[in-house]
């Protein structure tokens, strides 16, 4: 119990770091939404397009080096190796794509039907965010969550306050400005939220640069071989991650009507948002838990940890789904105030389930991880991509952004049975399936009945949130009470 303790410690602090944040942009969202700022939904439609396209590159850019770090660096004798080489690795890579992208950046626009302007702009944030990769992940390897989670605090706050003042005080100063009106000229707005990104990436850079100059700058080439050769396939993996995560934008933007396709891609984004709650919780679990992952692996009660992690996140999971859509209406209100956006509510729930099993499937993703077999991983997610590739396809043109919704969840749960199968035969883990189901369809089933029998009746919702309490607490008392109580350790 007291090594799940610092698991739930880690995951906790590392939860600040990427929920605190992600609470912070959803600021951003009110702002952005917000029709004094971008004054048709088609424009966020645009700037989500531009964020799908930021998921795809910065997977590809980081190409599986961070969980070949971590795997190595738990692996080796020399951490300092490890580090030096997985550094020089994406700098030299994070480079080369500077100078492709914007040498090219005329024929990207072209491919992308992203204007060049802004082209230029994602570029240099996509190279500053590669280049605090492995900082970041060195912190993760050696312990420290807090700073860690001071950092990409201080990304947010920047990013948030830059956009406040770019977009609300200095709005005025650009309007009919020939300056301006000569370099961005479709929406100088959306060039204001690029243009924060990316002195907020600068920063992070900024206080990170110490790390640079505290690694010896040698490539052990032998090394660098078996890191890529286990990374590759965590970068196609992510690369079909991406897909499932973002590309139903741009799909959505390519297969509907002109007429209707970016304020399609504005609407859903915006309420897409609403879903994060959930991701947020999954994001946060796996950034604690990953480190955990590769140090209890040699343990005697490795795979029993490792279930009960499980079990663990599933009871949360399933709280969460439940109390979210119970307040959904509310929420609405608080970070999408603009009723033009709010047609497309109904993808919410489907999506809150979709991340309930990405981070089922996290979990289970753990045997692969250890047992580096990190193809299977790339396997899983290829087919999980073909999934949210063929349901967009054939059901978008008649569903719209409905067809994205399902076609999330429907990836994510093959994914999630096709870990835990090839799961029992390589690497068996005593997950209490019976206990993990019961859950499921619980939060689930009263989501369900909040959502479409009795939405906005908050009396009723309270209680089925305080039904599904009362089954866990009877379940689960004993155990909470052990976790509870307070650790002796010295």
């Amino acid at each position: 119990m007291s090594v799940l303790k610092t698991v739930y410690k880690q995951t906790f602090i590392y939860g600040l770091a990427t929920v605190v944040p992600r609470m912070l942009s959803f600021l951003l969202v009110r702002l952005h939404t917000d029709k004094s700022v971008l004054q048709n939904v088609s424009d966020y439609g645009d700037v989500s397009i531009v964020f799908a396209y930021f998921v795809l590159f910065n997977v590809i850019l980081a190409y599986g080096m961070e969980t070949a770090f971590f795997r190595f660096f738990n692996k080796e004798s020399s951490k300092a190796n490890v580090l030096s080489t997985a550094t020089i690795s994406i700098l030299v890579s994070s480079l080369g794509f500077l100078a492709l992208g914007l040498l090219f950046k005329q024929q990207i626009a072209d491919i992308t039907h992203i204007h060049v302007n802004y082209i230029s702009l994602v570029v240099w944030i996509l190279f500053l965010d590669a280049l605090v990769i492995i900082p970041f992940a060195a912190l993760r390897a050696y312990g420290k969550p807090v700073k860690y989670t001071v950092i990409k605090l201080t990304n947010v706050v920047v990013n948030l306050g830059l956009n406040i003042f770019l977009l609300l005080y200095l709005k005025a100063l650009s309007v009919g400005n020939s300056f301006w009106d000569s370099i961005y000229v479709d929406n100088f707005e959306v060039s204001y939220i690029f243009i924060a990104n990316l002195i907020a990436s600068g920063v992070t850079l900024l206080i990170l640069l110490p790390f640079y100059f505290k690694i010896n700058f040698k490539v052990d080439t032998v090394l660098w071989k078996k890191m890529l050769k286990y990374a590759l396939p965590v970068l196609v993996a992510g690369v079909a991650f991406s897909i499932n995560e973002t590309f139903d934008r741009v799909l959505l933007e390519r297969l509907l009507p002109e007429s209707i396709a970016k304020t399609s891609v504005g609407m859903y984004s915006a309420c897409y948002k609403l879903a994060l709650f959930m991701m947020l919780f999954a994001t946060a679990y796996r950034l604690g838990i990953e480190p955990f992952f590769f140090s209890q692996s040699k343990t005697k009660d490795a795979t029993k940890n490792y279930a009960k992690t499980l079990e663990f996140f599933v009871i949360c999971g399933a709280l969460i789904l439940l109390v979210v859509v119970v307040f959904v209406d509310v929420l609405k209100i608080i970070l999408i105030p603009n009723e033009a956006y709010w047609e497309a509510m109904k993808v919410v729930p489907i999506l809150l389930l979709a991340y309930l099993f990405l981070g089922i499937y996290h979990n289970l993703s753990v045997w692969y991880k250890i047992t580096d077999r990190t193809k299977f991983g790339a396997y899983i997610s290829v087919i999980g991509a073909g999934i949210t590739l063929l349901v967009n396809l054939m059901f978008i043109a008649s569903f719209n952004y409905m067809a994205s919704a399902m076609a999330t969840l429907s990836a994510y749960v093959s994914m999630t049975l096709l870990s835990y199968y090839f799961g029992r035969k390589h690497y068996p883990i005593p997950y209490n399936i019976k206990k993990i189901s019961l859950y499921l369809v619980l939060s689930i089933g009263l989501s369900a009945l909040s959502f479409y029998q009795f939405r906005t009746q908050y009396f009723i919702g309270s209680a089925l949130i305080g039904l599904l309490l009362l089954i866990i607490w009877n379940n689960e008392k004993t155990t909470i009470k052990q976790f509870l109580k307070p650790s002796h350790d010295n």
